[in-house]
């Protein structure tokens, strides 16, 4: 591992390798990232990987519309493959959030965003297989789809290994050496690295390292389940990608016979969370599914996992250069949105550390400062990773 670099990203996810990847095209090509096991090990390798456009807020509706672009041509963009799936993604929402809905949409297509609202007849038109209720608010977005995790993780890291970069495995960061409030060093198990630039991309695990360097982050943990279920590809072969906020789930086909579904939002311990399914709670999920799919009556439970959203108190990230501290920059507390806005994210955090801002977009509204100054984001609806 090298002694020195020109910026040291900790954390082997999704976020860390995309940002080191746009750090050497931003010509910091002696960057180092340093991950305590193997890259994806963490929330990345257990997301849903859903990506959507659908939130209630600007600055993440946006990134999501910008980095649909790069998974959808990643090989042209990135190099590699992300494993891009393109399926639809219908939002379905109880009569009273309808109201929400449509300030959402509104707000989308006003950032170019190719969704719509829709009625249950169109509906029947491009996905018979769904069912709506009288009075609920519908909305589709025909670009969407999703990614492959494993494969948009480790091809950042390779292209990013490809123009210089290194990256340290198995490697835990202890702390960050700072003195005369700037950052001196990246400290861990393997060695000291001299740098000038720490980039916090730990997820749960960032609260931790910030704190021992006397930097206070409101960040907690939330267990999100993803069950797996085989459905009768006779009766059904498929379908579109549902976020079904009527009853607080989102599912998506996976491969020829799978659905994912994806709920919860349990508080948990980073080290010590169930990472299975509850059974009980996949039961009463099915049945909403159903109620969706009624073809999906005749499925069956295969398994499952849990993995963590690390969240903030208004459920959107803190990308920024922490106060204080020149040098120390974070792109924490993703809320379960991290996937999806991973390559938006890796662009704007490394033109900020190369340039003193984010050029690509404003990252005002998730400042460090904002939950001090009672200046938070909100949401349309009640569930929370659609904030």
């Amino acid at each position: 591992m090298r002694q020195t670099a020109d910026a040291v990203i900790v954390g082997g996810g999704v976020m860390g390798c995309s940002i080191l990847y746009n750090l050497t095209r931003q010509g910091l090509t002696n960057a180092l990232l340093v991950e305590q096991d193997v890259l994806g090990s963490g929330a990345t390798g257990r997301s849903q990987t859903i990506c959507r456009m659908h939130y209630s807020n600007a600055i993440t509706a946006s990134m999501a519309w910008q980095s649909l672009e790069v998974f959808a041509n990643f090989p042209e963009i990135v190099g590699g493959h992300s494993g891009f799936v393109r399926t639809g993604y219908l939002v379905a929402v109880s009569p009273e959030d309808v109201g929400g809905l449509q300030k959402n949409i509104a707000m989308q297509q006003e950032l170019g965003i190719d969704t719509r609202l829709v009625t249950s007849e169109e509906v029947r038109d491009f996905a018979p297989m769904i069912h709506t209720s009288p009075g609920e608010g519908l909305a589709w977005e025909p670009q969407s789809g999703y990614a492959d995790s494993h494969q948009v993780t480790t091809s950042y890291a390779a292209r990013a290994r490809d123009s210089g970069a290194e990256i340290s495995l198995r490697t835990t960061c202890t702390g960050v050496e700072v003195q005369s409030g700037r950052v001196q060093a990246v400290l861990t198990d393997q060695g000291r690295v001299e740098t000038p630039v720490a980039v916090i991309a730990a997820g749960p695990w960032s609260r931790s390292l910030m704190s021992a360097i006397g930097v206070d982050v409101p960040l907690s943990t939330v267990r999100h389940q993803v069950a797996s279920i085989i459905r009768p590809v006779d009766q059904l072969p498929g379908h579109p990608i549902v976020g079904d906020i009527a009853h607080s789930c989102s599912f998506r086909p996976e491969g020829s016979a799978m659905t994912l579904v994806g709920f919860g939002e349990d508080p948990a311990e980073v080290d010590s969370y169930n990472q299975g399914v509850d059974l009980d709670r996949a039961a009463d999920v099915m049945r909403g599914m159903v109620e969706r799919i009624p073809a999906l009556a005749d499925s069956y439970f295969r398994g499952g996992w849990s993995g963590l959203f690390t969240i903030t108190p208004d459920w959107h990230p803190i990308m920024d250069q922490v106060p204080g501290i020149e040098g120390l920059y974070c792109a924490i507390g993703f809320s379960g949105h991290g996937f999806k806005l991973a390559p938006a994210i890796g662009q704007v955090m490394s033109e900020m550390v190369a340039h003193g801002q984010g050029r690509s977009f404003d990252l005002t509204p998730l400042r460090f400062t904002r939950f001090d100054e009672g200046d938070l984001l909100t949401s349309s609806y009640r569930y929370n990773v659609l904030a």
